[in-house]
């Protein structure tokens, strides 16, 4: 049953986290940064690595991490989702710092990662190939979450000696950054446009493959926690605002129909938490298959804080449409995230594969015994 308790150590953790973001991230500071450029502040950033050292939790301590689990990385990104953090989380945390970790040691792995966990440099992450010939990279990654915010840009190559995950530095030779304009301002994107750029090889056409969706199945789960957060954060705002509003004399949360949005939310909420924790847990102990639970774990996770954001505004009445109301910035960063590593229809597609597959293959060797 460990699986579904926290330690004291955590839930101290999670205390930690939560005061940080309350000075650091409250909406005012949120809105600000969104529209600043880049979007985030780089000495915050680095307070989170040497202060707190929540950027890399799950990193091995010879590898200059604090030597914690999954689980303590999933706490702090929960309290991170629940303010919508501003900085490079998604590209540096969830996908790069993973990434290097199941990268083999080198001088350029072991350099990048420290500098990483310690919150002096940030990356990007695209696991979609562009071409490689002689440590020379061209392509273009037409979608890159966060490449406005990072020094380096993990990506994965192909070549004639077969796949491979190279770091570009963002600043250098053969790189062009092209921003775009997207919904959810706290999480920028750019089209990153690759002309003989110079890279440095992380793993060779025999790791390539496996750090690549090692490092995608952890984003996944890490990106599941973080709308677990979000999505917490809106069902509590929504039931103080249905305690306190007052319609015909009476609060709003005494009213049948809103005490049941609010039920179905919690409902949504607690589902999703669940399947999210348990992809981190599995990923932790390998204790399930990695890509069923990531890919139940999105599902769930992103259509739940889709229909909680969308069900918070309706709580909130004509003031959660407005812009003044943050509710309208949880509904963005909703939206944008159920597309980022594959939509909810995607996701449970590739669940369906894998049980079907399974389930096939396990009724054929039943009539195989049977006859």
């Amino acid at each position: 049953m460990a699986e579904f308790s926290f330690t004291e150590e955590q839930q101290a953790l999670r205390a930690a986290v939560r005061k940080f973001c309350s000075e650091n991230f409250d909406e005012a500071t949120v809105r600000r940064l969104m529209e600043s450029a880049p979007a985030y502040d780089p000495a915050v950033w680095r307070r989170l690595g040497s202060e707190l050292g929540v950027l890399g939790m799950a990193v091995p301590e010879a590898d200059g991490g604090v030597g914690g689990s999954l689980v303590d990385q999933a706490v702090a990104v929960e309290e991170f989702g629940a303010t919508l953090a501003c900085g490079p989380l998604f590209g540096t945390v969830y996908l790069a710092i993973p990434a290097l970790v199941a990268c083999p040691a080198s001088t350029e792995r072991d350099e990048l990662l420290g500098a990483l966990v310690e919150g002096e440099r940030t990356a990007a992450f695209e696991p979609q190939p562009v071409d490689v010939s002689g440590g020379k990279l061209t392509g273009t990654a037409p979608r890159v979450v966060d490449a406005s915010a990072a020094d380096v840009l993990l990506i994965a190559a192909r070549g004639s000696d077969g796949p491979g995950l190279y770091a570009v530095d963002l600043a250098g030779p053969g790189v062009r950054h092209e921003p775009l304009v997207t919904m959810d301002l706290t999480r920028p994107q750019a089209r990153i446009t690759l002309d003989s750029a110079p890279g440095a090889l992380l793993a060779g056409p025999d790791e390539a493959e496996r750090v690549i969706t090692h490092a995608v199945q952890i984003g996944s789960a890490l990106l599941a926690v973080e709308q677990v957060g979000a999505a917490q954060h809106l069902l509590d705002v929504s039931v103080e605002y249905a305690k306190s509003r007052l319609q015909f004399g009476r609060q709003i949360g005494s009213f049948q129909a809103i005490k049941h949005k609010l039920a179905d939310m919690l409902v949504d909420l607690e589902h999703a938490r669940s399947a999210a924790y348990h992809a981190v847990w599995a990923l932790s102990d390998a204790s399930d298959d990695p890509a069923l639970a990531t890919s139940i774990a999105q599902a769930i996770s992103s259509a739940a804080l889709s229909r909680i954001a969308a069900d918070a505004i309706q709580v909130h009445g004509g003031i959660g449409f407005t812009w003044e109301h943050q509710a309208h910035l949880y509904f963005k960063r909703a939206a944008t995230d159920a597309a980022l590593l594959g939509s909810a229809e995607q996701h449970r597609g590739v669940v369906a594969d894998l049980v079907l597959d399974t389930a096939i293959a396990h009724s054929g060797a039943v009539k195989v015994a049977a006859g």
